[in-house]
């Protein structure tokens, strides 16, 4: 953990942001397969670019699915339906490039009662999960902020509050800390797609008066405060017109903002067979049930696998000095009260429902929805209990 006073910075992009509306396309195509068939095994990658979507991948599943319509509709619930925006629900292209899972993946991973095969990881890797007491839903300050913006902004979007913001843009939120409190708010980007005939002060003045003031934290001295709105000035192009989209590539926004450390794999299009997603959402769950039951101020919890097998490898956890409890106690309760292995999370956290949409914008962690399972501490007690203590007043 740091010390002394630092700036840490985390951004976040919106659904518009042609990665992200890759990931909402990867991630609707895993829904549309689990809505039918729930044990489906779906790795899908979305490539978008200038008026045309690939959907690719490894997919096996009793599921029909037409990838045509999943594709299109994802794009027009982002709000790409004008040409002008250079690509447009209901006239890009849309190619489909789908096979199925390697039978030997297959072997590997799927559960055999009759040899008392337990359903193993996908894939080898190791994953992490992170929780701190800076926020109400226990994330670091910096990426919990740069989420708000972008979701005001989105809401002034979709709820036409002015007529020319179109959907790609991207938040980034600079925080000063002393050792591990934030305590000023340094700076604040904001770059956001909007139809030719506005003005840049006009923008800058919106979103300013009208969109930061409800997602930045009134208790935090803004003192020399600095903002930069649409800072390299006019941005008509955007989403997949003006970049390549990809699944994948916002692991950072989608996790802790750079905060804590990520295991290198992404989640969008990855049934929960893959631990890339799975064990990162159950890591994530175990270090907020840490910290929301008081034991520590910051918790990462670090899983790893090995392809075909039911158990973790290891588990880690590390609490920056802020624990109340020794670390290796810690691991050897969350082995006892948490299911750890890829049957046991997925049946644990609900994982084979049509959920995965919603977490491609906004990031994975941090929100209130109810699908998002992995987010409860309702057994926070339950850890201290076993912990052998008794709550307290910063426990639930």
């Amino acid at each position: 953990m740091a010390k002394g006073r630092y700036l840490f910075t985390s951004e976040s992009v919106s659904m518009g942001h042609p990665d992200k509306l890759a990931d909402q396309i990867s991630d609707a195509v895993l829904d549309a397969h689990l809505a039918q068939d729930p044990q489906a095994r779906v790795a899908c990658e979305t490539l978008l670019c200038r008026g045309m979507a690939l959907v690719a991948g490894e997919i096996t599943s009793q599921a029909t699915v037409d990838y045509q319509k999943v594709v299109r509709d994802t794009i027009r619930q982002v709000g790409y339906v004008d040409d002008q925006m250079g690509i447009a629900a209901d006239t890009c292209a849309v190619l489909v490039c789908v096979g199925q899972q390697s039978p030997e993946i297959a072997q590997a991973v799927l559960e055999d009662q009759q040899r008392g095969k337990e359903l193993g990881a996908g894939d080898q890797g190791l994953m992490f999960g992170y929780a701190c007491d800076h926020t109400p839903e226990l994330m670091p300050l910096p990426i919990a902020l740069a989420h708000r913006i972008l979701h005001r902004l989105t809401q002034a979007r979709q709820q036409g509050e002015v007529p020319w913001l179109r959907p790609d843009s991207k938040s980034q939120v600079t925080v000063e800390f002393e050792d591990d409190r934030p305590v000023r708010l340094d700076t604040v980007v904001v770059s956001t797609q909007h139809e030719p005939t506005v003005s840049q002060s006009e923008i800058k003045q919106f979103i300013i008066d009208q969109v930061l003031p409800d997602c930045l934290p009134p208790e935090l001295d803004t003192t020399g405060i600095k903002h930069h709105i649409n800072p390299s000035g006019s941005f008509i192009v955007g989403g997949p017109h003006g970049d390549c989209g990809l699944t994948g590539r916002k692991i950072i926004v989608d996790t802790y903002g750079g905060w804590s450390r990520h295991g290198g794999g992404a989640f969008s299009g990855k049934d929960p067979t893959k631990v890339d997603r799975s064990a990162a959402y159950m890591a994530r769950h175990v270090a907020k049930t840490i910290v929301a039951a008081g034991l520590a101020k910051s918790c990462e919890v670090q899983l790893s696998y090995a392809i075909g097998v039911a158990e973790p490898v290891s588990i880690h956890i590390d609490t920056a000095g802020t624990g109340k409890v020794a670390e290796e106690e810690l691991c050897r309760v969350v082995r006892e009260l948490f299911p750890l292995s890829p049957g046991g999370i997925i049946d644990y956290l609900q994982l084979r429902r049509p959920i995965y949409q919603k977490t491609a914008s906004g990031g994975h962690f941090g929100r209130s929805e109810e699908e998002f399972t992995w987010e409860r501490t309702d057994r926070a007690g339950e850890l201290l209990e076993a912990l052998g203590l008794a709550a307290t007043a910063e426990s639930p």
